[in-house]
């Protein structure tokens, strides 16, 4: 049995959380209405983030490791999708603060009010400042709700909420939010679309929220460039769609290969990142590009031999930009060599192009000095990965730099009109 016809069976997506993480808080926003859309109700299934960490020896805030142009981005991002669902959400001076005794209170919370219980810590912690530590701040909560605040040290409480967490583990999880539907889940509060279509309900993937009133025409088109390296999946899967993104809207795309290595090297992360997850994770992100692929509709296979060094083809691609489409496919959907220059040029040779004065072309300073003068310019944008969507237009000041192939959606509605008061 799929997931789908399981999440049909059950009628029911599960939402796992801590109110500590601000993407769980975001995903609470929006999970009821788009679990509504989807024919389904939402089933609350709160952890200890903390202890699921443990459980995969992870430390206790990922963000302590984590490169200063990514955690920006990080910061940027979460304001971001705040300002897109319209919600308020201001980062306490001190967090992270400890949930043990809030998540204690929702795994006590009966299940008629453990959403509204949910509702009020999430409010609590992300919009009023509250400390959700403090016995006050829960008594008032647990209270307004109906439920027994002594329910919070009582001993069977602990141990639903321990069972709850090795749970979570032993589905695989590795973080919030995460959503369920039968044997599968989905990470991340920018999944639930993709959780959802996989019942046969309509996702919005790549798309922004329709909600989003018209917008005037602007005096000029936006300039959008798209910094990618074809030894990224990540790229290949925006590379497949971001031009459809941009033709809705009637706007022109820069594609500006990069040096990924030199990138990451630059601002302090590892040269090979998925090498660095746990092997959970890596399980994970490995189905998430199959999802996306899929949800897509574009070919896809992780090739045979990765890590692959993509200098060749990149240089390539910045004298002929209109062989990208031929190299990622070859990489990325047909399992072909294009690290080397007898596999380059035979991958060339089949998509129609003349190899010879490619390669060669590809040996010149001038070429070079403009794949540097690509990697320093992304840099200095601030850009921390590929790919990185940049938008810049006359009525904002700045340009607003979008990290991550699931981030098509967002650059929807910016190209709708629509931009992030947090920048």
């Amino acid at each position: 049995m799929g997931a789908s016809d399981t999440a049909v069976r059950d009628a029911h997506i599960d939402f796992v959380y801590d109110v500590v993480c601000p993407y769980a808080y975001l995903a609470s926003t929006q999970i009821a209405e788009a679990a509504a859309q989807a024919g389904l109700t939402v089933r609350w299934r709160p952890i200890l983030l903390g202890g699921l960490f443990r459980e995969i020896g992870a430390p206790n805030d990922p963000n302590e490791a984590m490169a200063a142009p990514k955690a920006a981005l990080n910061r940027l991002d979460m304001q971001r999708w705040a300002c897109l669902y319209d919600v308020p959400l201001r980062m306490p001076a001190q967090h992270p603060r400890r949930t043990v005794n809030a998540m204690r209170l929702c795994t006590a919370a009966p299940a008629s009010v453990v959403a509204d219980v949910s509702h009020a810590l999430f409010a609590a912690y992300w919009e009023q400042g509250q400390d959700v530590a403090s016995p006050s701040v829960l008594v008032a909560i647990a209270r307004a709700h109906g439920v027994d605040p002594s329910l919070i040290e009582a001993p069977e409480t602990k141990r639903a909420l321990r069972e709850a967490t090795a749970r979570a583990h032993h589905e695989g999880m590795f973080g919030v939010p995460s959503f369920g539907l039968g044997e599968r889940f989905w990470w991340g509060q920018d999944r639930l679309d993709l959780a959802l279509a996989s019942t046969g309900a309509p996702g919005l993937v790549d798309r922004g929220p329709q909600s989003l009133r018209a917008m005037p025409a602007a005096a000029a088109p936006p300039r959008v460039s798209f910094f990618h390296d074809f030894a990224s999946p990540f790229s290949y899967l925006a590379a497949a769609a971001i031009d459809a993104v941009a033709a809705r809207h009637s706007v022109h795309v820069e594609w500006v290969p990069i040096l990924l290595g030199a990138l990451f090297r630059a601002v302090g992360t590892p040269d090979v990142p998925l090498f660095e997850m746990s092997k959970p994770r890596q399980a994970y992100v490995r189905q998430d590009l199959v999802d996306w692929a899929a949800a897509r509709g574009v070919p896809y296979a992780f090739p045979s031999h990765f890590p692959m060094r993509t200098v060749l083809p990149l240089r390539v691609a910045t004298h002929a930009p209109d062989t990208t489409a031929a190299i990622y496919r070859a990489a990325w959907a047909d399992d072909r060599r294009i690290d080397d220059a007898d596999g380059l040029m035979a991958v060339l040779s089949d998509a129609g192009f003349d190899p010879v004065p490619m390669l060669a072309a590809a040996q010149t300073s001038t070429v070079k000095d403009a794949l540097r003068a690509n990697t320093a310019r992304a840099q200095k944008l601030g850009a921390c990965g590929v790919p990185t969507v940049v938008v810049q237009d006359d009525a904002h000041p700045e340009p607003l730099v979008l990290w991550g192939q699931d981030r098509l959606g967002m650059l929807d509605a910016v190209l709708s009109g629509w931009w992030p008061a947090s920048g």
